[in-house]
């Protein structure tokens, strides 16, 4: 009931049509433990159709081995960046719920309310 009731308030929570129509081809998941600092690989992974992020793992200043394209960043409400200058307009944040905090906290956001 807590969920039905959340998916009511949000104004969308589907896939926006931009990724709905995209054709996958090529898709990368950039996880958040630091296994590519040094590898100066940022070039190649920007090169994927799709890069989905991990957590709230920095871009700014390693854009040469991470890459800087973001099409999906996916966390848990508690890894979310505080700033809202830290979620580009050109991608999708999912926030990844499943403990009844989670739920709360994502009540609190769309209703402007302090957790």
């Amino acid at each position: 009931d807590k969920l039905k009731n959340l998916l009511e308030l949000l104004r969308e929570h589907d896939l926006p049509e931009d990724l709905k129509s995209k054709h996958c081809k090529r898709c990368v998941v950039v996880g958040s433990g630091g296994i590519l600092h040094g590898s100066e690989l940022g070039h190649l992974l920007n090169q994927f159709d799709i890069v989905i992020r991990l957590n709230d793992a920095p871009v700014q200043g390693y854009t040469d081995h991470v890459g800087n394209k973001t099409t999906i960043r996916m966390t848990y409400p508690e890894g979310a960046p505080l700033s809202e200058h830290e979620y580009p307009p050109d991608s999708l944040f999912v926030a990844v719920l499943f403990k009844s905090v989670d739920f709360n906290w994502l009540q609190a956001m769309v209703k402007n309310e302090t957790l």
